[in-house]
Parts: C-alpha cells; structure tokens; sequence
C-alpha cells in the first residue's frame, strides 16, 4: 500500500491517539472555531489562548462582535499583531448579520467570501463546524506534504501551490464523520512532529513511506523563498506628556496599525521642537535608545523623543483623532505593540512620574 493510500487512515488513527485534544476551540460553534483560525494565522497556540479567551468574554458571539465599535475589537486584539485580522473579523462578522442572517455560512465557498478568510482557513471552519469534506493547505500542512511526498520547488510559488492543494484533495479521508479528526490530524502533525526544525521523525506515523527521510532531505524541504533584501524605514515618535497625561493619535483606518491609537510621528527631532514651539512649554530630552520593530515586509526604527510639557499653549487644541489619556490608561487602550514598550518606560522614567 502506497504512502497517498495509507495518508488518510494513519493520520486519523494517530490524532486520535497522540494529538491535540481539549483546546477551548475544538467545537462545533463556527463563531468560535472562525476566531481561534483568525488568531492562530501566524500566531502560535501558546500565544493565542489567552487573547482568546478575554476576546470571548468581550464578544461571546458574532452578534456582539458586530455591534461593537471597532475600536473596542482592536484594543482587545492590542498585542496579537497583525492587526488587519481583527479588522477584518469586524467587517466579517457584519457581513455575516447583513448578508447571512446572523447565522456562519456553512459552505467553503460562501465563507471565503467573508473579509480575511482565504481558502484554507475557510475550509478549516468548513471542516471543524460543518463536517465539510474541504482540505486545508496551511503552513503546517504544506511542510508535511512537501516532505512526505517529496514535493521540490518553493511551496508559495503558483505552480507548486497548485500541485500541492491537487495531491492535499487526493488524501481526504473515505469517512465524512474522520474530517474533523483529519483536519486536526494534519495541524497536529505539522505544529508538534513535522516541525521546521528537529522534526519528531521517529514518532511520525508517516516515517516509513516519507520521501524525505527516506533521501535525507528533512532540513532541505519544503524548499524557503529566495531571499529578499528586508526594506528599512525609519520614525521619529513623539512621547508629549503633560499632568500625567500622554498625547496618543488615531492612525487612518487602512495600512499598519490601521484603526488603533499610536504615539505621533514626525520626520525629524526637529520637527518636534517646531511642534514645541506651537503647543507649549517644555523641554527636548535627549533621545531614548532607538527601538526596532520587524513586520512582515520590512524593518521600522523607532527614535522616541520624549518632551514633557510644563504648560499646554492657551491656542492648544488637539487634531482631530488626537486624544490625551493617563498614561497607565493608555497602556490598556489599542496600541501597537512597540508603543506600548514605550508608554511603559515612560510610565517608569522620571519624565512620567514626576509631571503633573
């Protein structure tokens, strides 16, 4: 018996036995299982359960999580990043009451309409709420059968993309009622015995037929992007702080931090002492140490100028989308995460103790 013929059954047979079990998203409640897929995308479970947990207490159901002002939903994903996701579940979860009736599509095809759900994440939910017969393709995923079947070529190019969700629809389980099990099989085998590196080999129920322990190519496969310089751009973040107070602004709702609170930013220090000039009185300190933030696509440094303000000017009037908050509050508002390691050393240098 082949290693494609045997995939299904040995798969199912071993989640049952040495898988994940008993995590509070392993329901048939497709609001629940739809938020830990959205939180676990580029998030690791030990990460996730605790965000998910607070998430469900502020928005127990889809309903509740369509009527809240997005800005509620990002200061409770404040931290997890990527913070288009928690946008996304928003709109999602709207669309779900306009278009839907309230109630989670049942059909792969009809959840991958909804903002942010691709189609293997659709299929997921499709798979754990409905007992969908639907194959997912993550990361995970595309490792084991990238080195169990010894798929060459870089799995995100279009190419090796397609044979790959091709041979994943071959393996699917005879069994409607194995889909769960499958599904979290393939997850489960990816996450904790095909890992990256030091992969479990002599635990892995697919060893004897697995091509790439078989030729040695465990470290080469699945085969990495080729590598691109990492762009680098650079900030200047202003820390105003005035009776115990810091200035925080709205960024626009689109691009990085879409939607949350952030620290102003400027061009230059310079630039700041010109804002100086216009918003009171107070003094540069010298620059804190420059802190570096790494997103998908590029590098972002962080210069944080610090300016405690004795006297707000009499012509003062924050911007739209500006607001001044008590520093500890602020810690608690939607705030990238970056910044939200500047609030706190603000909150323990002597600058945010001793103004008032």
């Amino acid at each position: 018996m082949t290693l494609q013929s045997a995939f299904a059954a040995r798969l199912v047979a071993w989640q049952k036995q040495h898988g994940r079990h008993g995590l509070p998203w392993q329901v048939s409640d497709p609001y629940r299982v739809w938020l830990s897929e959205i939180m676990l995308q580029q998030t690791q479970v030990s990460t996730v359960l605790g965000y998910y947990a607070r998430f469900l207490e502020r928005f127990p159901d889809l309903a509740t999580l369509a009527a809240a002002p997005v800005e509620d939903v990002l200061a409770h994903w404040s931290g997890l990043g990527y913070y288009t996701r928690a946008r996304n579940l928003h709109k999602a979860a709207q669309q779900v009451m306009a278009g839907f009736g309230g109630e989670f599509p049942a059909r792969r095809e009809a959840i991958e309409t909804l903002p942010g759900i691709g189609r293997s994440t659709a299929a997921a939910i499709a798979a754990f709420a409905f007992g969908q017969r639907e194959t997912i393709l993550d990361g995970n995923v595309k490792r084991v059968l990238t080195r169990c079947f010894g798929i060459d070529g870089y799995p995100g190019d279009k190419k090796v993309e397609a044979q790959l969700w091709t041979l994943a629809e071959s393996l699917l389980p005879a069994a409607d009622g194995d889909m769960v099990a499958y599904t979290q099989g393939l997850m489960d085998l990816g996450a904790t015995v095909c890992s990256r590196s030091r992969p479990a080999c002599g635990v892995c129920p697919m060893l004897d037929g697995c091509a790439a322990a078989r030729d040695g190519r465990t470290a080469e496969l699945p085969q990495r992007k080729p590598k691109k310089a990492q762009p680098q751009r650079e900030t200047v973040m202003l820390i105003a702080l005035h009776q115990g107070q810091v200035l925080l602004q709205r960024r626009p709702p689109s691009g990085i931090w879409g939607g949350l609170l952030s620290l102003p930013e400027f061009e230059s220090t310079l630039a700041i002492a010109d804002w100086l000039e216009d918003n009171g009185d107070g003094e540069l300190l010298p620059v804190w140490p420059e802190l570096r933030h790494v997103f998908t696509h590029f590098r972002l440094t962080i210069t944080p100028q610090c300016v405690p303000l004795q006297r707000l000017a009499a012509s003062h009037c924050a911007e739209d989308g500006h607001v001044w908050l008590p520093l500890a509050q602020a810690l608690d508002a939607g705030v990238p995460t970056p910044v939200r390691k500047l609030l706190l050393q603000a909150l323990q240098s002597p600058a945010g103790a001793t103004i008032d």
